[in-house]
This record gives structure tokens, sequence and C-alpha cells, in this order.
């Protein structure tokens, strides 16, 4: 019989080819949220202390802005990719509903969390400093995992820390718990994440 895979979980990284002409619009129009997001910076001093996050207050802006919805032009092909390694259905169009933007300064950190009613999500890194925190995902069998000892192999590890690059961006499937650990560079780590579901 031999040993077979089953239920791998799947992540994806790519740099992005425009990410030279993107990234300082991106910047530009990010900088200017994170000073006149009002109803944003009111969200994020609740729930993002220290750094800003347009999650509660714009997080669609690949509807109002030309540069988001230039990115999520750029994103849908990675996207494709990976939902074809995933096996997901051709004949059913993944659809980006969510789209929102991060600064995480030095301390921000963002804890352990899945995004519900999703498929696909992922971040785009605009601004990514050394020291910049990692996106880190969790095993999703943890919580059944009795008595587990640990594995030297990288895949059964049950945390995974992915570095982040400036011009890149990651994949994940929706259920799949992550996290920002506490950020420790000195200038911003600007994020743009995204959530695309089947309409």
């Amino acid at each position: 019989m031999g040993i077979q895979t089953a239920f791998p979980t799947y992540l994806y990284q790519a740099k992005l080819r425009s990410a030279t002409r993107l990234n300082l619009k991106l910047l530009n129009e990010i900088k200017h949220l994170s000073e006149e997001d009002q109803a944003g910076l009111h969200w994020s001093a609740t729930r993002y202390s220290n750094g800003y996050t347009s999650y509660g207050s714009l997080n669609r802006l690949h509807q109002f802005s030309p540069t988001f919805a230039q990115l999520a032009n750029d994103l849908g092909p990675h996207v494709q990719a990976y939902a074809h390694q995933l096996g997901l259905k051709r004949s059913t169009k993944l659809t980006m509903t969510d789209c929102w933007a991060n600064v995480m300064t030095y301390g921000v950190h963002h804890g352990w969390h899945i995004h519900p009613q999703s498929v696909i999500s992922g971040t785009y890194y605009v601004q990514a400093p050394p020291l910049s925190a990692p996106i880190q995902f969790e095993d999703p069998r943890i919580e059944r995992l009795m008595a587990a000892p640990v594995s030297e192999r990288r895949q059964r590890q049950l945390w995974l820390a992915l570095p982040v690059r400036q011009g890149w961006l990651v994949l994940f499937e929706s259920f799949l718990r992550h996290e920002v650990p506490i950020n420790r560079a000195k200038t911003p780590r600007v994020s743009v994440s995204f959530n695309y579901s089947y309409f």
C-alpha cells in the first residue's frame, strides 16, 4: 500500500509582476486612508491598537479605488492557479468580496483568527521592511493532536511562520487559522488583505 497523502493544506506564494508599478500608488492611498478614515481609526483604536486597518470601515476598496481594482485584477491569475491546485470547480467563479488595507507600526500584532464565509483569503505585502512580523499559520487539526510528538518535517509542524516579502502575496484557504505576531520593524509593515467567495 505504501504512504498516501491525506487532507493536505496548501499555501500559495508568488511575486506580483506589477509590484513596482503598483506599490507606490498603494502606499500613497493607504497613507491617506490611515490619516483621513476617521471611522477606521476609531475601529482600529479598540481592535488594532497602535496600528490602522480599514477592515471595519472600508473593506471593499477594490470597488472604490482604481488602484485597488488594478491590484484585484492582477491577483486574479494567482487566485485561479491556487483554486486549480485545490481542485475547486472551474464552472463556479470566485469573486473578490472584501479588500482592506493594514498598517502595522512597531509593536502591533493581530491575534489568531479565520475568515468566515469565504473560500480563499490572502494578503499582498506593499511594504515589508526588515524585522517585519511574519504571517503564522496553525495546523487545522491541532485540537485533535493528543500527545502528538513534534515532527522535524516542515509539513508536519504545528505552526508555520512565513516571512513576508515586499511585492509578494500569500493565499490560503479561509478556514485556516492564522495570526501576525508582534511587529518589530521600525518602518510600518503595510499590506492589503482580501477574501474570495463563490457568487
